[in-house]
């Protein structure tokens, strides 16, 4: 397969300086402000932006280096697939929040819930729509059954540095 090759469209500005205390997961943010600087070149994209109170952030976890097909994630302390969980030492260390959105202003974003270390790389926005992006049918959570209502008062160690 052909690589792939993507260009950050702007960059997450948060108070989180290090991987280290870091919150694990969005649901661990509230709160805590941030914003998204995009880029001039992209500005036009965030027009009607505003009707929206939630957003996906795609970004990447750009002090990730290497990956582990097997981890040993925040919520558990045995090894899982990486698929099966969120850990940022990924083959492709894609991440992926859901921010609240505050204000567009001047092409910054300001948002809320910021689970990501500062000057992270963002690579796309788009808009959550609940009638969209629910699904359908029952939903499980494999082995986090029961221990992801942790996820608001975790912070993250060393052990993805």
């Amino acid at each position: 397969m052909d690589s792939i090759v993507l260009n950050p469209i702007g960059i997450i500005r948060t108070p989180h300086k290090s991987l280290e205390g870091t919150p694990i997961q969005p649901c661990g943010a509230c709160g805590i402000l941030g914003t998204v600087e995009v880029e001039e070149a992209f500005r036009e994209g965030l027009l009607d932006l505003k009707g929206f109170s939630h957003l996906f952030l795609l970004y990447l976890f750009h002090q990730s280096k290497g990956f582990n097909l097997t981890v040993k994630p925040f919520l558990d302390d045995a090894r899982h697939g990486v698929f099966s969980t969120r850990a940022p030492r990924r083959p492709n260390p894609i991440g992926l929040s859901v921010v609240r959105l505050v204000e567009v202003r001047e092409g910054t974003l300001h948002v809320e819930g910021v689970d990501m270390v500062d000057g992270t790389p963002l690579l796309d926005i788009k808009p959550f729509i609940p009638d969209f992006d629910l699904p359908c049918g029952e939903i499980w959570t494999g082995w986090l059954s029961g221990r992801s209502k942790n996820a608001t008062s975790l912070k993250a160690d060393n052990r993805f540095l």
